[in-house]
């Protein structure tokens, strides 16, 4: 979804099954809050279990660290956009990270379904904004920016990602990228703080 307060600046606002997906293997096993950026913990929250057993042959836990917080951070670079899921059975596309993998071989079909059970959601939430104005609260802090400055906002591109994060915040993914609670949007002056601060950076 776009949305312009001038020809010069575009802001897009999407969810990201991928980066749902990855973000409850993360909570399903256990990992705590790790990768950059370090977003809180999901909701609701996925049924934890000991990945020991599944990856102990493969490098144990400190390998599936680091696996996750390398894949978290490809799927970060990439704005969560574009970047399709692991292809079962095999899961070739983490043939390089074999503990990961093999995370996700044991949890694929809860993981992808509790992941698209929060992309339906979303989806539902962002149809009832839309109904309700839509996400003019970004026009509303471009616009005020600019009257501050005297100015149009420079041009800017701003990817905001939101999911389902336990925590109603903000995390700014220098230069282009926010991610966002799902929840924050909806609690103004929570927005405001948050994000007040990255379009006066930005525009």
């Amino acid at each position: 979804m776009h949305v312009n307060g001038a020809t010069s600046w575009r802001v897009g606002a999407a969810s990201s099954l991928a980066m749902c997906f990855a973000l409850y293997l993360r909570d399903c096993a256990g990992l705590g809050v790790i990768g950059r950026p370090a977003v809180s913990l999901v909701k609701p929250s996925p049924h934890c279990v000991d990945p020991r057993q599944t990856v102990h042959s493969v490098g144990g836990i400190t390998a599936l660290r680091v696996e996750w917080e390398a894949w978290w951070y490809e799927l970060v670079a990439a704005h969560g956009d574009g970047s399709a899921l692991p292809t079962p059975p095999e899961f070739p596309e983490l043939d390089a990270m074999p503990a990961l993998q093999r995370l996700t071989h044991a949890h694929y079909g809860t993981a992808l379904a509790w992941s698209q059970e929060r992309d339906a959601a979303w989806r539902q939430r962002e149809l009832r904004r839309m109904r309700n104005g839509g996400r003019r609260r970004f026009n509303e802090l471009v616009q005020e920016r600019e009257l501050e400055l005297g100015r149009p906002a420079r041009n800017f591109s701003l990817a905001v990602v939101e999911l389902p994060l336990s925590e109603t915040r903000a995390w700014y993914v220098e230069p282009d990228m926010l991610i966002m609670s799902e929840d924050l949007y909806d609690d103004e002056a929570v927005f405001r703080s948050y994000v007040q601060p990255v379009v006066e950076i930005i525009a």
